[in-house]
């Protein structure tokens, strides 16, 4: 038996309704869910199986007779589900706009440390020597990453590291598909699990091109997928807050930072290009 009821229905209400229907293994991974709908936010589909005790593939189940298209899909009714039933409270303990930014302003700089500690010496060199090398690069970002890709792509030129920035889905897989052996795709996307993205990804491995991705989650598609992945830990702690918040601080913090270590890479490169830059940057401020 599969929900047919109201499509914003909240899974707590969906469980309650279809938990005498399902499977004996679908019941147990409903129940579970219920019993922690914070906690199944965090967690993907194999780790609510193994909790459970279950294959993935009944817990993927139990999302569709729960009326969605899959598991992804569970996580973020739950999470709005979750949202819908938070206290309001004030900005702040003062109440006031001003105090809310402050606040958030010393939360990020809190977890600075924390945001690059995915982050190893490694990964850096095979990620910017890969960056440098590739005959041709292809910036991929949708949805809320867009703004980091545009800004990423700007920057890498400026850098003298040509690049380049496609906004239509179907265009980014087109060009994707034809990067080849020696280029590179970048991708930069803090869920890791945009359905066009990992799309885009997938026809640049199929050109044999190199995958390099900067995402916020260790155990999301594209880090999975990528041949180097740069994985810097949301500001907000969880994807609970990832989906509610989506703050891109920290990718923003780590895209600058990968532009200035290409340009200490390409040493004499480097310093023409900046100077270049400065010099068209000179001409067109006015006084």
């Amino acid at each position: 038996m599969e929900w047919t009821g109201a499509a914003d229905a909240p899974p707590t209400a969906r469980i309650g309704a279809l938990a005498h229907a399902l499977k004996a293994g679908e019941k147990r991974v409903a129940d579970a869910i219920a019993d922690d709908l914070s906690g199944t936010v965090e967690r993907t589909a194999q780790e609510v199986a193994d909790i459970v005790g279950v294959g993935r593939a009944t817990v993927v189940r139990t999302a569709q007779a729960l009326g969605f298209e899959g598991y992804p899909q569970l996580r973020v009714a739950i999470a709005r589900e979750l949202a819908m039933h938070a206290p309001s409270g004030s900005l702040t303990s003062d109440g006031t706009m001003l105090g809310a930014m402050r606040a958030a302003s010393e939360r990020f700089a809190s977890r600075l440390a924390h945001t690059l500690s995915g982050l190893t010496e490694q990964a850096l060199e095979e990620f910017v020597r890969a960056l440098d090398d590739a005959d041709r690069v292809l910036i991929v970002a949708n949805g809320l990453s867009s703004p980091l890709g545009l800004d990423l792509v700007l920057r890498l030129n400026a850098a003298g590291r040509p690049a380049e920035l496609l906004t239509d889905g179907l265009a980014q897989r087109i060009a994707a598909r034809q990067l080849g052996a020696g280029s590179v795709c970048l991708v930069v996307s803090g869920s890791g699990a945009n359905e066009e993205t990992l799309a885009v990804a997938d026809s640049a491995r199929q050109s044999g091109s190199t995958l390099l991705a900067i995402t916020s989650f260790a155990r999301s598609p594209i880090a999975s997928a990528a041949d180097t992945a740069l994985v810097v830990p949301p500001v907000n702690d969880s994807f609970r807050d990832e989906l509610l918040h989506t703050s891109r601080a920290a990718l923003m913090l780590v895209t600058e930072a990968i532009v200035d270590l290409l340009l200490v890479r390409r040493g004499d490169r480097g310093v023409s290009a900046r100077a270049a830059a400065l010099e068209v940057l000179g001409a067109a401020i006015r006084e």
